[in-house]
């Protein structure tokens, strides 16, 4: 399935500036999508929140068009075409790309990740995109390790409404981490998100039960509050003789994250892997196996379980999980063949691993691939050439708490990009190819 997002500019801004962007009245401010369908194809048309109508959206020679009343924003860009349910590949012709590795519940942290790539403002006690046509990938793994898991998602998909009605794009990607939750795999849940389980159900329960996507994209303001009381209560987790309350917050995470849940069939959006460009993008590694059996097929199936709509053959009434994305040591999320140290492996086996990984980009068409899952206590880094980058510098306070750092491609340019260790608010090149 074949989805233009056809774009209108609010604001072009300078993508590594720090302000708060206020919002134009003249311009088309998106809170939502319609959806209207032709054939096989889908039409992103962003919903004017401004009180003016949006009288056209069209299309001349390559250039989109947004008329507002009297206003009228033009980019000379082609738009964002994304093929596959959930988005697979993803042509975004003449964007800046940045990719920000595993978050693992940690809002502070990823608010700060997004500051540095120049996509997030936050000065004016709201979360505004200033990207502009910017492309951001998020690379899995936001639950687990961490209190604010909900809020994360939420603001990932409030900056993604935003970002379509600029040009650009949010596209996430399900690590290791969502696949274990979907499949009620708790071992790694921090004792604060449970309590952000049951705050986000009561949250629903209050005014949004007949609209998820509002109440899920308002979540991460509504949380602040809950947030600061946390910090000023000694009792904000669980303790250990709190046994009831601990499985209340484990059946508000079950409601939320089993297959057909809510928080499930959010996840159920992305895939776990995506190509843009002449880049791919997954949470552990891809391999030549993987693109042989499809990817746009595993994307699907992973989807589909997540919605609990893909049954065990043998067992109707469980929902089977997909083996080959998401099971074993060598599938897409739990791959670690592209992260391993290269002082652990010998001469052979790298060049082995350079062989694997020709061939997967071949097959593909790509010329690299960004990964996640494996933590860099140097930071961010490429081997192989250039063709693999890893991007987990393990930001989040459950992992490593290190300064954050993100991916920039910009054509044939790909550089790293952290704040100065010196100044604050100020960006540098870690790292340039």
């Amino acid at each position: 399935m074949a989805i233009p997002l056809l774009r209108t500019p609010i604001h072009q801004s300078n993508p590594l500036r720090r302000r708060c962007l206020l919002p134009n009245p003249n311009a088309c401010t998106a809170t939502g999508y319609s959806t209207p369908k032709k054939k096989n194809k889908q039409l992103l048309v962003p919903v004017a929140a401004s009180s003016s109508d949006l009288n056209s959206l069209r299309t001349d020679a390559g250039r989109r068009t947004c008329d507002v009343g009297n206003n009228t924003s033009i980019s000379s860009l082609e738009p964002i075409l994304a093929i596959g349910d959930p988005p697979t590949f993803v042509s975004a012709p003449g964007r800046r790309i940045v990719a920000v590795g595993d978050l693992h519940g940690d809002l502070d942290q990823t608010r700060c990740a997004l500051q540095i790539a120049g996509v997030l403002s936050s000065d004016c006690s709201r979360d505004s995109w200033i990207g502009g046509e910017t492309v951001l990938v998020q690379l899995g793994d936001v639950l687990d390790r961490g209190q604010d898991e909900i809020a994360i998602l939420s603001l990932l998909r409030s900056l993604d409404v935003q970002a379509r009605a600029q040009g650009g794009a949010v596209f996430q990607i399900n690590g290791n981490h969502e696949t274990m939750n979907v499949e009620g795999d708790f071992r790694y849940v921090d004792s604060g998100a449970y309590d952000e389980c049951l705050d986000f159900l009561a949250y629903l329960d209050d005014g949004f039960k007949d609209d998820w996507d509002e109440g899920f994209i308002g979540w991460v303001g509504a949380s602040e509050k809950r947030r600061q009381e946390q910090k000023a209560s000694a009792g904000s987790h669980w303790g250990q003789w709190n046994l009831l309350k601990r499985q209340k917050g484990v059946v508000a995470r079950s409601i939320l994250l089993r297959p057909g849940g809510p928080l499930a069939c959010e996840l159920a959006k992305h895939g776990v892997l995506l190509k843009i460009n002449d880049w791919v993008f997954c949470h552990g590694g891809l391999l030549p196996h993987h693109v042989a059996y499809g990817v746009e097929r595993m994307n699907r199936e992973v989807s589909q379980w997540m919605r609990g709509v893909s049954y065990d053959e043998d067992d109707p009434s469980i929902p089977s999980m997909p083996f080959v994305a998401t099971r074993g040591y060598d599938s897409v999320v739990w791959n670690r063949l592209y992260s391993r140290d290269p002082s652990a492996v010998d001469g052979y086996q790298m060049s082995q691993v350079q062989m694997i990984l020709e061939d997967t980009l071949r097959s593909l068409g790509a010329k690299g691939i960004v990964v996640g899952h494996t933590p860099q206590p140097a930071g961010a880094n490429c081997e192989y050439n250039g063709s693999v980058w890893r991007v987990d510098v393990g930001m989040s306070k459950g992992v490593f708490n290190s300064s954050p750092e993100v991916l920039e491609i910009r054509e044939s340019e790909t550089r790293v990009l952290r704040c100065r260790k010196d100044s604050v608010g100020e960006v540098e090149v870690a790292s340039y190819l």
